[in-house]
């Protein structure tokens, strides 16, 4: 009887412990890849899902928020008044329709120099004194204006009859009378300041006595003068006042308005360009009328002053007066207020000054606008928007929320904002 073998296969990838390393059945079990294990991401995504739902739990509760914006309904104001500013006044007062005030004023001095246009002719004779000799033994009487004339040729008087005494022999030789007098030049000028000179009498030529008859001067004559000078006029006096005049009176207004402006600035004070006075105080002139000088000073001062007030008191009584034309509870724009003021008269006697007032701006009514949160609290943004439109004191309304997931107002009141918008 036959025996029949049978060859057991072992499955492909079966490792037998009989077969060599190296061999093909060992390479084909090697070459197969790894069973992978399963990994715990599921896990991890559970996690990071929990994590989110968290976080969107802690903003909706401590991050949530809502922006509330209400445009109210405005009316437009027009108005006109009379208001006076008065020194005597201490407050603000709509009813007497009257503010306090003050007279701010400042002096100021203006000096101008102005040319001389007069022309005079100076002139002046040179004078000094001669002794006159006379070497003869008789006396001689000289007449008034008699003439001497120098060794330059220049001729001079003497002003008084003169008796020049005869002289005497000493010693075998004459000594001359002698007498001293004053002579004046017969020309005036500069030229007749001539130094120490001798003197002829031509009055005595074709006679012994020209040679015997002399004078003698031992100091210049001096004082000889021929020029044109400048005087001031009385045109010049008028020109320079009005000049002087206007220059004091914008110069002094000038100042004074800077100074107003650094009121205006630094201590909230207002005042009214066109209503500055200024007025001359004095003029005067520094030379005499016909003073010969080339040039001439001439000064005046000027007087400026206006009503000023301050600022706060204008606005005070402008909100006062606005108010008071309403029954109602009324708030005003302060943005949109305009104030237009002019001067009607000014009396600086009485201290005051009446202005005329115009006034524009815009009013609203005294809702308590913040009391609407309570309301608000819970509702979605139609909800929120019609409940605030609804309100006769709103014109418009917008609800913002944040984040972005957020459907509802808050209930905590703090994570409100309330804001009124005019835009």
């Amino acid at each position: 009887m036959k025996k029949k073998v049978i060859d057991i296969i072992p499955p492909e990838g079966y490792f037998s412990p009989f077969q060599e390393k190296g061999s093909e059945s060992v390479s084909k079990i090697t070459s197969q890849p790894p069973i992978e294990k399963k990994s715990g991401s599921g896990g991890w995504f559970l996690f990071f899902v929990l994590l989110f739902i968290l976080a969107g739990a802690f903003c909706y509760f401590n991050l949530s928020k809502a922006d509330i914006i209400v445009w109210p309904k405005t009316e437009p104001v027009e108005l006109g008044t009379k208001l006076t500013v008065d020194i005597n006044t201490q407050a603000a007062n709509v009813a007497e329709k009257v503010i306090p005030g003050q007279i701010f004023e400042k002096e100021k001095t203006t000096t101008e120099r102005f040319p001389a246009t007069g022309k005079l002719l100076k002139e002046k004779k040179a004078e000094g004194l001669i002794a006159i000799y006379n070497e003869t033994t008789a006396a001689q009487t000289l007449a008034a204006n008699t003439r001497f004339v120098s060794t330059e040729g220049k001729l001079f008087r003497i002003q008084k009859a003169v008796t020049v005494p005869g002289g005497k022999y000493e010693k075998g030789k004459i000594v001359p009378g002698e007498v001293s007098s004053k002579v004046i030049a017969d020309q005036p000028g500069p030229d007749f300041n001539i130094p120490p000179s001798t003197f002829s009498i031509p009055g005595f030529a074709g006679s012994d006595k020209y040679t015997k008859f002399y004078a003698k001067s031992f100091t210049a004559m001096e004082g000889g003068v021929l020029e044109q000078s400048s005087q001031v006029t009385e045109k010049d006096l008028e020109d320079a006042k009005e000049v002087v005049t206007d220059k004091a009176k914008k110069e002094c207004e000038d100042s004074f308005k800077n100074e107003l402006s650094t009121i205006k600035t630094d201590e909230g004070y207002l005042f009214l360009e066109k209503s500055v006075e200024t007025n001359i105080v004095e003029t005067f002139s520094l030379v005499n009328l016909k003073a010969e000088v080339d040039f001439f000073d001439f000064q005046g001062r000027a007087n400026s002053r206006d009503f000023i007030f301050k600022k706060s008191d204008l606005e005070k009584f402008v909100k006062d007066f606005i108010l008071a034309q309403y029954d109602g509870d009324r708030k005003i724009y302060e943005e949109s207020l305009k104030i237009d003021l002019a001067t009607e008269s000014a009396n600086y006697g009485s201290g005051k000054a009446v202005l005329n007032l115009k006034i524009s701006g815009k009013v609203y009514s005294n809702s308590n606008f913040n009391a609407l949160k309570e309301e608000l609290k819970g509702k979605n943004l139609l909800e929120s928007k019609a409940f605030l439109e609804s309100n006769p004191d709103v014109e418009k309304a917008r609800v913002e929320l944040w984040p972005f997931w957020v459907t509802r107002i808050p209930d905590d009141l703090n994570k409100i904002s309330f804001n009124l918008n005019f835009q």
